[in-house]
């Protein structure tokens, strides 16, 4: 079963640009002294928005596959938001009340670390795979080593 985008969510989408398009126009429109920084807002806000589901994709494609690969069950979950922590505790075989240790605020970090060292394990990588989920730019190469590496 694959990823399946309604209609709806895709004209929701589409809705929200032209909402910020629009929103940018009017804004240039009000006086002059403003036209730059709304056209630079306007576009600052779309640019985000775009590497954000591009990131998004990413790491739920990366999740997905790590799923598949490991023979867990449901891998559709790396695409729901908070049901992709319990599919990584499911790859990780960690117990699922590990979840509100996620919530934590410092906490989370070090369960993060030790979620994708289990997680590297299973997909027979060493475990410092994990440490490098927290280091800044290795952490967007981390999910798609241990998803499409091999």
């Amino acid at each position: 079963m694959g990823a399946h985008f309604g209609r709806f969510s895709v004209l929701g989408l589409a809705g929200v640009f032209t909402m910020l398009m629009l929103s940018g126009a009017a804004m240039a429109q009000r006086g002059s002294n403003n036209a730059l920084g709304a056209a630079l807002a306007g576009t600052m806000i779309v640019v985000l928005l775009v590497f954000a589901a591009a990131m998004y994709v990413y790491f739920a494609l990366a999740i997905q596959t790590i799923a598949n690969k490991t023979a867990t069950p449901n891998a559709w979950l790396a695409w729901i938001p908070i049901a992709n922590a319990f599919l990584m505790l499911a790859i990780a075989k960690k117990p699922m009340w590990w979840f509100i240790l996620f919530l934590v605020p410092v906490l989370n970090i070090v369960m993060a670390v030790l979620v994708w060292m289990a997680i590297a394990e299973a997909r027979q990588k060493p475990n410092w795979w994990g440490i490098l989920a927290i280091v800044p730019i290795a952490n967007l190469v981390v999910p798609g080593y241990l998803a499409w590496a091999d």
